[in-house]
């Protein structure tokens, strides 16, 4: 029995000092702790300073960028300024250019006038004859006398024909000829205020029947007056032209007949009486 007791108290006695030991354990390792923290502090305060250190390097290298920005800055003011300056007076240079291309329009058009002025007389020259001369005055009896002796045919000009259809030319540039040609025009006149209101460009006609021959020239009437056709008509033209076409009378030192289809063949006529 006391054997029993004695081990007994034995094993209590080791179970006290196990628990007392792992209590001392267990406060060591919670007394521990703050060393560490306390050892991590200043580890992490020498890991802070070389970032510290790398950036105050870079801090020192952008304070150079920051003045040179700093001195670009007022570069960049000046040349606002000078685009400022400069807009006016390109508005200014723009607002001239319509007023000298305005100038410069009157100065051609002052260029081209002479030129055209030039080419004026070449104009009138072209419609000379389109002009009315004014016709002279003549007595009956000179006019039946010039008339008796046929002064509208001279040596050389187009002779007398039996019939109409032979007063046709086939060569009627060599076959025709002006009152120049003729020596003149020694017929009778029509009054200038009887002229004015059916002769001349502006009043046209037709004959409306075939001529008829008188001393051997077709004769027709109109105005109140008779004609002899003294030239012969080109024979390339219409068998019914005198019928067909607009015809007019002219005064031109002489009278001609026209053809408004061929207003370049003026044909000699005079005035019977």
């Amino acid at each position: 029995m006391q054997l029993i007791r004695s081990t007994s108290a034995a094993a209590l006695l080791l179970i006290v000092g196990a628990i007392g030991v792992l209590s001392a354990q267990e406060k060591a390792g919670q007394g521990k702790p703050p060393e560490k923290q306390e050892s991590k502090a200043p580890q992490q305060q020498q890991r802070a300073q070389p970032a510290q250190q790398k950036q105050a390097p870079a801090q020192q290298h952008a304070q150079p960028a920051q003045q040179a920005q700093r001195k670009a800055e007022p570069a960049q003011q000046k040349q606002a300024q000078l685009q400022q300056h400069s807009q006016p007076a390109q508005q200014t240079q723009r607002k001239a250019e319509p007023a000298q291309q305005q100038h410069a329009q009157p100065a051609q058009a002052q260029q081209r006038t002479p030129q055209a002025q030039q080419k004026q007389p070449v104009r009138q020259a072209r419609t000379q004859p389109a002009v009315q001369q004014q016709q002279p005055q003549r007595s009956q009896q000179q006019a039946s006398a010039w008339q008796q002796k046929k002064g509208w045919a001279p040596q050389g000009s187009w002779q007398a024909h039996n019939t109409w259809q032979q007063e046709g030319s086939q060569n009627w540039g060599s076959d025709h000829r002006t009152w120049a040609q003729r020596g003149g025009y020694g017929g009778s006149y029509i009054p200038q205020a009887s002229f004015n209101l059916s002769f001349g460009t502006g009043h046209s006609f037709r004959m409306n029947s075939l001529p008829t021959m008188y001393e051997g020239y077709p004769r027709f009437a109109y105005g109140g007056y008779s004609f002899l056709l003294v030239d012969p008509f080109p024979g390339t033209w219409a068998a019914n032209w005198y019928d067909n076409d607009n015809l007019y009378i002219t005064y031109n030192n002489g009278y001609y007949l026209y053809d408004s289809r061929y207003p370049s063949v003026g044909l000699a006529i005079t005035v019977v009486l």
